[in-house]
């Protein structure tokens, strides 16, 4: 279905919200409930598309699981060995860390099954994921390297140390995953920290898995046992807003219970060496992960190069970091960051063009974006159309320009947008910003 928004330049973002349920947490948890022995019981669970499908590739695989109900998920585990064969495809839908985790757990049972998704994701790469996983004996067919995924039964994994060529917390989990069913210790070594996500969890779920210096670690045929998994609002959501209330002035915003787990805080880093107002408000514990509420307000920013350090760990939240730099002073560099090319969209290409339509040029990179800014606290976009290819943090990286734009600003394309942020049009009105939905069924 067709969806876009309408949103009218200007405004100021106020008051306090929380985000939906961080979506890497809440894919994981079912992962691994699903595989525990035991019945794991979830809290804000993210009820977007992404997550769901999850959900529904597990019900398929033969687990039984309750809800969403109000965020509340309760899956009864079936052992690492108790997942079931399929008579057709398991759909992953629009989700990439779905598919590309399954195949790492998958590629270690005995039974065939095949991942398909949607037109996009049919287009995203998985070689990088299929040739490790054959290194330690899988057999994995793809598609040229993407999908459809096919994944036969095996002779036996075996562990493998492995060097990543790339920073991705994705290709880090898959082999993680793959390791529970391997022979031996399978090694993991970063070029850079990602997200932790996994490795927190399959603690809390009862694995031995030890980190050291980018190099993570676990034995296989270790079993896992329920947990509780309490999931904090997503700081990739979060991102669009923090963003927003800091180039909007007049803003003051608190962002209630993100997660701040510190390899997710690059965007934080990130905006706060660009001159933002962000602060860390009541830090704690949920679930083993670390959150806090975040006050944002508005400031002026300047444009820096960002620390090839920090880029893996705001990947996801680049987008909405180029329309910041756009309203910073001076310049904002960023390399490094060639992984946003194979996104849901080449995500660099689709800002440049998405920024293009309101009116502000950019310079790209095969690896990243060169942005001048224009400062101050005038419009810096103009009225315009961008499309957001069917990405969801473009076209939310979209609406939020609307907060310096000086006319209404159309996004085409916005449907995936239920995603990883059901609600987003809802929320973001509440806070200030005014955007209407419009699709096949008119106007929301």
């Amino acid at each position: 279905m067709s969806r876009s928004f309408r949103v009218g330049p200007g405004g100021r973002l106020v008051g306090r919200l929380r985000v939906p349920g961080d979506k890497s947490i809440s894919h994981r948890a079912v992962m691994l409930g699903a595989i525990a022995e035991g019945t794991t019981r979830v809290s804000g669970f993210l009820t977007g598309a992404d997550a769901i499908s999850t959900m529904n590739v597990f019900r398929a695989l033969g687990v039984e699981i309750e809800g969403p109900d109000d965020g509340r998920v309760v899956v009864h585990g079936v052992g690492s060995r108790g997942l079931r064969a399929t008579a057709g495809p398991l759909d992953c839908g629009n989700a990439g860390t779905a598919m590309r985790l399954l195949m790492g757990l998958l590629a270690g049972q005995r039974f065939e099954s095949t991942l398909v998704g949607d037109e996009s994701l049919s287009r995203r790469p998985m070689r990088r994921v299929a040739e490790p996983l054959q290194r330690m004996g899988a057999r994995i067919e793809t598609n040229g390297g993407c999908p459809p995924v096919r994944i036969l039964p095996s002779d036996g994994l075996h562990a493998i140390r492995y060097e990543l060529p790339m920073a991705s917390a994705q290709l880090k989990s898959a082999l993680l995953l793959a390791g529970l069913y391997a022979e031996g210790e399978t090694v993991v070594v970063e070029p850079a920290p990602t997200r932790d996500h996994t490795e927190r969890m399959l603690r809390g779920f009862g694995v031995d898995v030890r980190s050291d210096d980018r190099v993570v670690s676990l034995r296989g045929g270790q079993a896992l046992h329920a947990a509780s998994v309490d999931v904090p609002a997503d700081l990739s959501s979060a991102a669009f807003f923090l963003v927003g209330a800091s180039i909007a002035p007049g803003s003051d915003l608190v962002l209630e219970h993100v997660g701040i787990n510190p390899t997710r805080t690059g965007c934080l880093e990130i905006l706060r060496r660009m001159g933002a107002d962000i602060e860390i408000v009541s830090p704690r514990q949920a679930g083993g992960e670390p959150v806090a509420d975040l006050r944002v307000r508005s400031a002026p920013l300047r444009g820096i190069e960002v620390p090839p350090e920090l880029v893996p760990l705001a990947i996801d939240e680049f987008p909405a970091l180029f329309v910041a730099a756009c309203c910073a002073e001076g310049r904002t560099v960023v390399r490094g960051a060639e992984e946003l090319r194979v996104k849901e969209s080449d995500r660099i290409a689709a800002m440049a063009e998405g920024l293009a339509a309101l009116g502000f040029a950019t310079q790209t990179t095969d690896d990243g974006i060169v942005i001048d800014g224009r400062g101050g606290d005038d419009a810096v976009f103009r009225a315009g159309r961008g499309l957001a290819h069917h990405d969801h943090r473009i076209a939310m990286s979209l609406a939020i320009a609307a907060l310096r734009s000086s006319g209404i600003v159309e996004v085409d394309d916005t449907a995936n947008v239920a995603t990883s942020f059901p609600g987003f049009v809802g929320l973001a009105r509440g806070a200030g910003l005014d955007i209407e939905e419009h699709g096949a069924g008119g106007r929301r």
